[in-house]
């Protein structure tokens, strides 16, 4: 997963697959989610993002493995 955020423009995008081709699909006014030719989610991007997500908890990202049992 790849995040990239616009300060100038308060935008978040998390790219969560590779994906030529994607469907955007439009969760709310803010919020739009691509979806890859299989339908898989390939990414969400996030207008207005300091209004939507608590930027400071997001970045930097901190990644934990953790066992599934």
């Amino acid at each position: 997963m790849r995040i990239a955020y616009d300060p100038k423009y308060d935008v978040l995008y998390l790219k969560l697959g590779e994906a030529e081709k994607v469907c955007c699909k439009e969760v709310d006014e803010d919020i739009t989610m691509d979806l890859d030719a299989e339908g898989k989610l390939a990414g969400i991007e996030i207008l207005s993002a300091s209004k939507h997500i608590n930027l400071s908890t997001l970045l930097p990202v901190e990644i934990k493995k953790e066992v599934l049992r």
